[in-house]
């Protein structure tokens, strides 16, 4: 007589472990199916590709590059089988095959207004002490001040060089020099959060 009971206590707990199974498993099922969609813009970094910026032959700096921010638009492809709402699709959900173009990023760029770089370190090396490297630079007080003192005595000359050379001075307009596009440019390193720091092994 236990014996039945012991039984009949067992299947009843299998038997309510196995409907609670059953349950919690269509409701994550049904909660995965409707997770709604993310847009394309914020995908992961790993979860989309983006073309490399045009860059023009006459300024060595990337086309289309605003003013302001500094920043171009490319086209970003989503990798293959993700699945994200697409503003070049009209919000629309769309599966890519990681070569359809899905969204648009703005990437920094170099905004170049016709200054270059070569013709600024000349100017200051051979006629520094007359400020032409300030005038054409868009400095015209510092440049008239240099003239009238003979670049401060030469060694107004000399900082400047080193100034421009180091590509301190850059610009009054706030643009950058024309250089070759993988020529000699001083680059600041700074960082945000996509920055990846390596730990060390220790």
């Amino acid at each position: 007589m236990n014996y039945l009971k012991y039984i009949k206590n067992y299947l009843i707990s299998v038997l309510t472990i196995h409907i609670l199974t059953l349950f919690y498993t269509n409701v994550v099922v049904y909660a995965i199916s409707f997770e709604e969609a993310v847009p394309c813009e914020n995908l992961q970094l790993g979860q989309y590709i983006c073309k490399e910026p045009i860059v023009d032959v006459e300024t060595q700096s990337e086309e289309n590059c605003d003013k302001l921010t500094k920043t171009v638009p490319v086209e970003c492809m989503p990798a293959a089988n993700v699945t994200c709402k697409s503003s070049k699709y009209g919000g629309a959900e769309v599966t890519f095959n990681g070569t359809t173009p899905g969204f648009y990023k703005n990437v920094s760029c170099r905004w170049t207004n016709g200054h270059s770089f070569e013709t600024a370190l000349l100017l200051s090396v051979f006629l520094g002490m007359f400020g032409i490297d300030r005038f054409y630079l868009g400095y015209p007080a510092i440049g008239l001040l240099k003239f009238s003192t003979l670049g401060f005595f030469f060694l107004g000359q000399l900082v400047d060089i080193l100034l421009i050379a180091a590509q301190v001075v850059m610009p009054s307009d706030g643009s950058d020099y024309i250089i070759d596009y993988y020529g000699a440019r001083v680059t600041r390193i700074s960082m945000n959060e996509e920055t990846y720091i390596q730990p060390s092994d220790s």
